[in-house]
């Protein structure tokens, strides 16, 4: 049996390998480090079976290797990523006293090479570089969510368009605040709304009920991502009540680049190609997700869930909670139609409830980890 590529990911890393190890490297995966830096000691070694992606090469290293694959970085603005990205990196070159420096930071330059090259790029060499990214991101997501118990991973899906000044946005955030506080990891697609909402209340966690507010009221001036301003304030909030002790995780697509990606989410996924990411969010979040009011995108994540829950696909079924009995009975009539269904074996093993308590909520979910940990033979 093959033994798994180590991944060496940071220059602290590589010069740890380079010192301790002696001749023949075998099966290391090397990303985006610099093996210039230590060049004397690098050719001192040499390779088997490895993989270097966007590295730095002292010259005379590929003579030194045999079976190993070199991928070098083909992003022209985007690059191989290491990590995920925090809202410092994505937005590198914003400031909140310029506005318009949104056009010239990362992410709104990588934004407008993906429209220039087309959403839909048919250069071979993009594709492949857009490919690369969305590997690298999807490698530091699994080494990323490795810390945390999977029935812990909590999505919530609603509008894009939800308002910050609408009540649903302020129940979402207190929710958010509250589970991320208990334990859990809030996970959203990254953008505004019910989104933003969402990691929102992740970052004021641990704080107290007037700091909430007031972050509400500052945001509330720009309610939605069309509204001047809406960036900025959520910048403002970011910069006034920073947050080192607890995480969540928006994963963002630059398909929907015009809805920019929240800076309240504390690590962030942004991916170029949104199959993945769509179908990633309802896989990650296994701990089980909260429906909040929504349109077509959010039916169809609803549809989605209940067929992996219907063919138990991770072994399992989790929670399908939806906020707002009035809404999901008469606006959208979801609820009496999945019940319809269970009834008539459409759907088996759905979990489904509906509510407007968000104790309840908070309740059903842990019940739920307890719950896993009982089957498991563990102790809640």
């Amino acid at each position: 049996m093959s033994v798994n590529y180590r991944q060496i990911k940071d220059d602290w890393q590589l010069a740890s390998v380079l010192h301790k190890e002696e001749g023949e490297l075998r099966r290391y995966a090397f990303q985006c480090v610099n093996l210039t830096a230590e060049t004397e000691l690098a050719l001192s070694h040499t390779y088997r079976d490895c993989i270097f992606i966007g590295c730095s090469l002292p010259m005379g290293l590929k003579k030194q290797s045999q079976d190993c694959l070199f991928l070098p970085d083909m992003g022209e603005t985007f690059h191989y990523r290491s990590r995920l990205y925090s809202p410092e990196e994505l937005y590198e070159g914003y400031t909140v006293a310029d506005p318009g420096s949104y056009k010239r930071c990362y992410d709104g330059l990588v934004y407008r090479h993906y429209l220039k090259k087309g959403k839909h790029a048919s250069d071979v060499k993009e594709t492949l570089a857009r490919s690369l990214h969305d590997h690298s991101i999807s490698d530091c997501l699994t080494e990323f969510l490795s810390n945390y118990n999977v029935h812990r991973l909590i999505g919530i899906m609603g509008g894009h368009g939800l308002s910050r000044l609408d009540p649903v946005y302020s129940q979402i955030a207190h929710l958010s605040k509250r589970l991320t506080e208990g334990g859990f990891l809030m996970v959203t697609g990254g953008g505004p709304g019910a989104m933003e909402a969402t990691h929102l209340g992740a970052w004021m966690a641990g704080r107290n009920e007037l700091e909430l507010m007031d972050a509400l009221h500052t945001m509330g001036t720009a309610p939605t991502y069309g509204d001047t301003g809406w960036l900025e304030t959520a910048w403002r909030v970011h910069d006034r009540f920073p947050q080192k002790d607890y995480y969540s995780l928006g994963i963002p697509t630059w398909l929907y680049g015009h809805e920019p990606s929240t800076p309240l989410a504390s690590h962030i996924a942004k991916y170029f190609d949104n199959s993945i990411r769509e179908d990633g969010i309802l896989s990650i979040a296994k701990g089980g997700i909260v429906y909040t009011p929504g349109s077509a995108g959010t039916l169809q994540e609803i549809f989605q869930e209940a067929v992996q829950n219907h063919y138990l696909t991770f072994g399992y079924s989790s929670p399908m909670i939806f906020l707002g009995k009035d809404f999901w009975t008469k606006e959208v009539p979801i609820w009496p139609l999945l019940q319809d269904m269970m009834e008539r074996g459409k759907y088996k093993n759905l979990l489904l409830y509906l509510t407007d308590d968000l104790q309840e909520i908070e309740q059903v979910l842990k019940d739920n980890v307890g719950s896993q940990k009982q089957e498991k033979g563990g102790k809640p």
